[in-house]
């Protein structure tokens, strides 16, 4: 299932947290070879981790990390407004309807469960986006991801690209509204109840007003 949870509470969930940071440090380090950094427990994160991002993190049965994604509003800093605005004509994305989506994520462990635990990751996002009363998400991604995104039905208006072939790098922004949802839950089968669901189970008690100002 997938669990929501801001950055100054991941300490509650200790094991979702390690493992989490610790699938970024292989997929962008090892796998990918970014240039990230990797703390001493094996971590990989960053300046944005510390500005109490919003994760979509899915857990798996055992309790250790599926796949994630991180979210801060672009009224604050983004990591488009202050790397990537080459992508973007040299405008920068601020808006309070928009948020960015960054170190989208997908656990080794997951093997042939990958295509759901895409698909619930990025529908956890579109019904947070939804829930807060937001337009759209923002974020950069690059190759790989363009038959990920197109298998699991939320493919985004793309902004500006960069480099050819597995080298590209695109600016894209995807809507966040009814529509979107129910694409990807007919692509994934995954039910607009469950998805509700998670929300609620994260938000049992907090209005959509209380958690933009969080």
């Amino acid at each position: 299932m997938i669990k929501y949870i801001y950055g100054d509470a991941l300490d509650a969930f200790p094991k979702l947290r390690d493992t989490m940071f610790k699938d970024r440090a292989f997929q962008f380090k090892e796998r990918l070879k970014w240039d990230v950094a990797v703390t001493d427990e094996g971590h990989e994160m960053d300046e944005y981790d510390a500005l109490n991002p919003l994760y979509m993190i899915y857990e798996l049965p055992d309790g250790t990390h599926g796949g994630s994604m991180r979210n801060l509003p672009t009224t604050a800093e983004t990591m488009i407004n202050d790397h990537f605005t080459n992508l973007t004509d040299g405008v920068q994305i601020i808006s309070p309807l928009i948020w960015e989506t960054t170190r989208f994520c997908l656990s080794p462990k997951v093997g042939k469960l990958a295509s759901r635990v895409a698909a619930s990751v990025c529908l956890a996002g579109c019904e947070a986006g939804i829930q807060f009363g937001l337009d759209s998400s923002v974020g950069v991604f690059d190759a790989r991801m363009v038959h990920i995104y197109k298998r699991i039905g939320w493919e985004p208006e793309i902004l500006g690209a960069s480099g050819e072939g597995k080298d590209a790098i695109s600016a894209g922004l995807w809507a966040l509204d009814e529509a979107s949802k129910a694409n990807i839950c007919a692509k994934s089968g995954i039910s607009a109840e469950e998805v509700e669901g998670w929300y609620n189970a994260s938000f049992p008690s907090i209005s959509s007003s209380d958690i933009l100002v969080a």
